[in-house]
Order: structure tokens, then C-alpha cells, then sequence
């Protein structure tokens, strides 16, 4: 895994202009009270994780974030015929490439469940382009990916290529970013954007990235070239307009 990492959170410097330092002698005294490198980024502290409750006062907040969603295409089928100790290590190869891509282009790998994860872009780390970081990002997550399956197969592994890609769905615009539920706490987003980049996702063949026209409007430095069809996806009456990039 290779990324850069921050010496201060770049979400506490960029949202308050407050230089909470994340590694060094300098991040002890700040660790003694809980404060260190989040799991969903590295470059950001747990601070960040809950500073709409802490700083803004509310549970959860409207924000306009890109919203990526990555599955590993074939998993369910390769778990019955590998080993658990092989399975085990596909997944956490997955895992490792996504989040060095997602954070190598300032985004929260917010969930990991089962065989797929999901990615925001512009919080708490904000940027005008993060629809396009978003696409950088699903690309590199499909280069990684490629090159570790390779890998994988020149070290003798029977994998199908094809069985081992990934579909990626992405959607941008305004969702609602805090804790839900009441018994158990969840730190997500939600909304439509989440709602369509999952569905996006599960459209995509493996080796594809599908975007919505949101995303392509916002990140035609990176979209210009794609090719666009009606989906009809599950839980939208209408056929929705994605884009192949």
C-alpha cells in the first residue's frame, strides 16, 4: 500500500484551520486523549470522524459529496472452491487497494462489507473537484486491482480474470452525512447520491466504472470520452443515464 501520509489531519486544518498533529512525537499528548489517525482515512483524526457533533452542534449534516461504490465480481463463487486462508487474503488485497486509492485522492473509505466498500469524497477533507477525484479514484482502484491479480497469477494462482475485476458505481450531489440509529451508531452518509451509486455499482460489469450524469457533468476533464445508456435500476421508476468510462 502506498500513499501520502499527512504529518497534521488535512480535515481538521482545512475545516478549522487547527493543526492536529497525526504523527511524530508532537501526536503523543494528543493520543492520550483519543485522538489519532482514523481508520477511515489515515490523513484525517478522530476528530474529524464526529466535528459536525462536536464543533457544529448536529447529528448529522447536508453536504455535496461524490459517493464511490467498488465490489469484487466473482467473490461468492470463488469462496466456495479456495480455501479460507485464500479467500481471506483476495479480500484483504481488495480492502488494502481500495483504501490506497481512495485516500491517495482525500476520500473516507466509510464501509467495508463483505465483498464491497464505499468511498466519500469532501469530507472532511473539502475539494471543488471531488467529483473528479472520485473518478481518479475508481481508475486507480481498477489499476491496483488489475496489477494485483496479475501478480497473483504469475505466483501460480488459477484465477480467472475475469471472475477477479471490479465494478465500481459513482453519483455526486447533496447527502446527509452523520450517525444513524439510536441503539447502534452509524458514521455514514445518506440520501439518493448513496442510493444511485450503489445501484450503479451493481450494474457495472467487471472492469467498468459507471457514472451518473452528475458526475460526468462535474469531471469532464476525466468523462468526456464516455459512453452513455438508459439503466433501469432496482428501486428507481424511471431508467437512469449512466455513463462508461
Amino acid at each position: 500500500m502506498s500513499y501520502s501520509q499527512s504529518r497534521i489531519c488535512k480535515g481538521c486544518w482545512e475545516q478549522m484551520r487547527i493543526p492536529v498533529p497525526l504523527r511524530g512525537p508532537a501526536s503523543i499528548p494528543f493520543r492520550a486523549f483519543g485522538i489519532r489517525p482514523s481508520r477511515m482515512n489515515p490523513n484525517t483524526c478522530t476528530i474529524c470522524e464526529l466535528m459536525f457533533t462536536r464543533v457544529m452542534k448536529a447529528r448529522k449534516i447536508t453536504v455535496d459529496v461524490s459517493v464511490l461504490f467498488a465490489d469484487l465480481r466473482g467473490y461468492t463463487s470463488l469462496s466456495q472452491s479456495l480455501s479460507a486462508d485464500s479467500v481471506s487474503s483476495l479480500l484483504d488485497d481488495f480492502y488494502d487497494e481500495c483504501a490506497a486509492a481512495i485516500w491517495e485522492f482525500d476520500g473516507l473509505l466509510n464501509k467495508t462489507v463483505g465483498d464491497a466498500i464505499m468511498a466519500i469524497f469532501n469530507f472532511p477533507i473539502p475539494h471543488a473537484n471531488h467529483a473528479e477525484r472520485a473518478v481518479l479514484a475508481a481508475r486507480e482502484i481498477q489499476r491496483r486491482c488489475r496489477a494485483r491479480r496479475d501478480i497473483r497469477a504469475a505466483e501460480g494462482a488459477s484465477l480467472d480474470g475475469s471472475e477477479l475485476g471490479v465494478g465500481i458505481g459513482i453519483d455526486t450531489g447533496e447527502a446527509s452525512f452523520g450517525e444513524f440509529g439510536r441503539s447502534h451508531r452509524d458514521l455514514t452518509a445518506i440520501g439518493t447520491v448513496v442510493n444511485t451509486a450503489a445501484r450503479a455499482q451493481s450494474a457495472a460489469e467487471a472492469g467498468r466504472i459507471l457514472v451518473t450524469k452528475a458526475v460526468w457533468e462535474r469531471a469532464l476533464g476525466q468523462t468526456a470520452e464516455g459512453e452513455s445508456r438508459e439503466y433501469r435500476l432496482k428501486g428507481f421508476e424511471k431508467p437512469i443515464m449512466l455513463y462508461s468510462i
